[in-house]
């Protein structure tokens, strides 16, 4: 006859759970296991947002990319807190295992990311979704392995000494928050400024990898066997010694990727405070191409964009002109080739794009020399909260030469508010024009920003111009450009008062890339296409 098994006392320790033979006394060693909980939780942050912020300049759409990467760890911690349990019998040497892995993993995950997308992000076919894969994928294995952690640490510090888990719960997560709360300051204030994201990720990987290791080899090695202790000292100083080897070759690495991406004309690369920009060729007889955070915005066919850009809009009064955006000056240029205007105001966030495009020769020959020009005036600002206080009714011309639409960081300079502000800067008879993205692969994108602009109360004239230069995507996505459409920028004119009509100033230099004529077919191409009903963009409902 079997014997009913007998449960244990509630509150009773597994057999296995006795107390830790510890080489220092109880209170100093729950001490070192909640600062080991600090510094893996402000590690595991750091990991989180660092693939946010490195899936966003490569891949772009940053709310798309954050809920991503937030939403699969989220899931993945949970399902490694539940797997962490069949370890618990031999928590420290699991605890010191999962950590020289999310060492590893973590802080390989920035160079990994971004040699997929230097290296394969130009294949095309299911290649070109490389990055997207791979993002996902170190989020699930980071999160697996995030998740694990609490409950093995819980079991190491409840053998330390026992207490209700109530209390210990609170403890390893308020250790657990505050290191978040560390983790999640230092990567924006001092790691990305100072080490740039894939050396700041190699260091945390270090960090994460001395803390695991140091607190089980140094605190719970009487719990360990002497093959245990030899194979987690060999697999620290390995993945210390990996990492260290990244940080040696990450100079060398990122200029070998940065060729992949850009080519090797790479003349400038330089990290500002807002983006990376990047300036290729330029000189022995190369073709200029300026690229913003990964996105070509000037190249060998920027005159077409930029006489479509301006001189349909200064076809009127022009005296005073108003650019936002626009700091490489070659929207300046165009404006100051009509005679009559008398001030130009430059509103442009990023400084170095203005410093580059005053000293750089031959950025600087190729805007000619528009900012050495008396009458042009450069503030460095966002356009937004700019607009806000701004003078009203004083420019007959605005331009907006900005990001696209379907670019985060842009969608509020394509709402309604911001263009409800712009009218408002509007002198009486005033024109805006808005760069609208890439008219033939987004069409509903562009009607979008027609109907955003109709909502602000602004009469509109779309249109659009052909040829744009091969490599990139005119959209948001880096990822080269296979699909063979038809490449072209959308442009709407907009004026408060009546539909401006869409023609060229007489007398004013007639544009190389743009006539009457083929300003009226562009026209009428795209009125054959509108997409009618549409809602309007808005700051707390963006449709783009």
């Amino acid at each position: 006859m079997i014997e009913p098994h007998a449960p244990a006392p509630p509150g009773s320790p597994p057999p296995w759970a006795g107390p830790a033979r510890l080489p220092v006394q109880p209170s100093t060693g729950r001490f070192l296991v909640l600062a080991c909980v600090f510094v893996c939780a402000a590690c595991g942050l750091v990991y989180e947002l660092e693939l946010v912020a490195l899936a966003s300049y490569l891949i772009g759409d940053s709310v798309t990319q954050a809920s991503v990467v937030l939403s699969v760890m989220v899931f993945a911690m949970g399902i490694g807190s539940l797997a962490a349990k069949r370890l618990r019998w031999r928590a420290a040497a699991a605890f010191g295992a999962i950590e020289a892995t999310l060492a590893l993993v973590g802080g390989c995950s920035a160079m990994a990311l971004y040699a997929v997308f230097a290296w394969t992000g130009n294949w095309g076919g299911l290649w070109a979704s490389g990055p997207r894969w791979l993002l996902v994928a170190f989020s699930l294995t980071i999160g697996l392995l995030i998740g694990a952690e609490i409950p093995l640490l819980m079991e190491l510090i409840q053998r330390i000494r026992r207490q209700d888990a109530g209390g210990a719960v609170a403890d390893l997560f308020a250790a657990d928050y505050v290191g978040a709360l560390v983790g999640g300051l230092a990567f924006p204030f001092l790691l990305l400024p100072l080490l740039g994201q894939l050396t700041g990720a190699l260091i945390t990987g270090a960090v994460n990898a001395v803390a695991g290791g140091t607190l089980v080899l140094g605190l719970f090695r009487r719990d360990l066997t002497r093959r245990t202790r030899w194979l987690l000292l060999v697999a620290n100083l390995a993945v210390l010694g990996l990492l260290a080897a990244a940080a040696v070759l990450v100079d060398d690495f990122e200029q070998a990727a940065r060729h992949a991406v850009y080519g090797h004309d790479v003349r400038v690369a330089l990290q500002t405070g807002t983006q990376e920009v990047v300036l290729t060729g330029g000189t022995d007889g190369h073709p200029l191409a300026l690229f913003l955070d990964g996105r070509l915005r000037v190249g060998s066919d920027e005159l077409r964009y930029h006489e479509a850009l301006v001189h349909p809009a200064m076809n009127g009064p022009h005296a005073r002109v108003l650019i936002l955006g626009g700091g490489d000056g070659l929207a300046a240029r165009e404006v100051l080739r009509h005679r009559g205007v008398r001030r130009v105001d430059v509103v442009e966030l990023d400084a170095g794009v203005v410093r580059l495009a005053r000293r750089d020769p031959a950025l600087s020959k190729l805007n000619r020399h528009a900012y050495d020009d008396p009458r042009v005036h450069v503030t460095i600002a966002d356009a937004f909260p700019w607009l806000r206080t701004a003078p009203t009714s004083t420019y007959d011309v605005v331009i907006s030469d900005l990001p696209d639409p379907g670019i985060t960081a842009s969608t509020k300079l394509y709402s309604q508010e911001f263009y409800g502000l712009a009218r408002r800067a509007l002198a009486p008879g005033g024109r805006l024009v808005v760069h609208a993205g890439p008219f033939t692969t987004r069409p509903r994108v562009f009607w979008t920003v027609v109907a955003t602009l109709r909502a602000a109360g602004l009469h509109t004239a779309p249109y659009r111009v052909g040829g744009r230069d091969s490599g990139f995507a005119a959209g948001p996505d880096r990822t080269a450009d296979a699909s063979g459409a038809p490449r072209d920028w959308g442009f709407v004119l907009a004026s408060a008062r009546t539909a401006p009509p869409l023609g060229l100033d007489l007398h004013a230099p007639l544009p190389q890339t743009l006539s009457s004529a083929s300003l009226a077919a562009d026209v009428r191409a795209v009125t054959r296409t509108r997409i009618a009903d549409l809602p309007p963009s808005t700051l707390v409902h963006p449709r783009y």
